[in-house]
């Protein structure tokens, strides 16, 4: 079964890949060569599905300088009906939502195939941000205009340690028609562990079946995406920065980081009976990070789909 069947069954076990459209100042004629690229270094995989993220600013809710400067993508769908044509499998579409207003999140619905395509919907990047559709609007749009394509929603375990409440977020999804979430980037493992608990005995305590979660992962090369990372509002161990700031080969080191954790954090949902999945992130330009994340994606498939 693919992602989309794992995922209506309400079984994990699904292996993810997840990527960023290139720029919208690429050169049009580089679009195929950039997709074709991308698909022959996942062709070796054993993935169950895509990820395409749709990247906003984000500014609003750090207004601490970027470490990196904002430059706004392609659109996630029309670079995947344009140039990832030949992806047989299915993919999983974010929508941020601050992007679209409600006409034009309508027609999205409404286009979508439900046994290609999945969606995550990411609301606000600040409770000060005035969006034209809220997350829940846009939750209710989809049950009205396409209640078959699968809706996802995102779990951040760092706010779970800051609020405590990040599982009732999720069970409020969940009453929203979410049939699985997609955390952030993983680096700190307790939080992580510690929002899967208090998830599943709360689906416990109301008597709801938990839905499948899926663990991103990421590969870190250089100081400077740790520093966007945290930006982005990813905490990251102080021993993991001491790994890497004192690291031979971060790179390497940040491999083997992502791939203990990815086997802890599989191990402690077994153990609870949660539906789990694993989703490897590369949203580097640099060649040596993209083919790291494409090695880890191969490391912890295993993790998933064990011999």
């Amino acid at each position: 079964m693919d992602a989309a069947a794992r995922i209506r069954a309400g079984q994990g076990d699904v292996v993810l890949f997840a990527i960023t459209p290139p720029r919208r100042s690429t050169a049009a004629e580089r679009l195929p060569e950039i997709a074709r690229a991308t698909l022959d270094r996942l062709e070796p995989l054993d993935l169950d599905g895509l990820v395409l993220y749709d990247i906003d600013d984000e500014s609003d809710r750090n207004p601490a300088e970027r470490p990196f400067p904002f430059s706004p993508t392609v659109d996630p769908s029309d670079f995947r009906a344009a140039h990832l044509g030949s992806w047989q499998r299915p993919a999983v579409v974010y929508r941020a939502i601050g992007k679209h207003d409600r006409d034009s999140m309508r027609a999205w619905f409404a286009a979508q195939d439900p046994g290609r395509t999945l969606t995550v919907l990411v609301g606000a990047s600040s409770s000060d941000t005035v969006a034209p559709v809220t997350l829940a609007e846009a939750q209710q749009l989809r049950a009205e205009v396409n209640p078959d394509l699968l809706l996802g929603g995102v779990a951040i375990p760092e706010r779970h340690s800051r609020r405590e409440d990040e599982h009732l977020r999720m069970l409020a999804k969940q009453q929203a028609g979410c049939r699985f979430f997609v955390s952030q980037v993983v680096y700190d493992v307790n939080a992580t562990k510690n929002l899967v608990s208090d998830y599943f005995y709360e689906c416990e305590s109301q008597g709801v079946a938990p839905v499948p979660i899926v663990f991103t992962f990421s590969v870190c090369g250089s100081m400077k995406t740790l520093e966007f990372l945290r930006w982005l509002g990813v905490d990251v161990p102080r021993w993991i920065e001491n790994d890497l700031r004192h690291s031979a080969n971060p790179l390497r080191a940040s491999l083997e980081q992502a791939a203990s954790a990815a086997t802890e954090i599989a191990d402690f949902c077994r153990s609870l009976g949660v539906p789990f999945g694993l989703n490897v992130e590369s949203v580097s330009i640099r060649r040596e990070e993209i083919e790291a994340s494409v090695a880890l994606a191969a490391r912890l498939t295993p993790l998933v789909r064990p011999a």
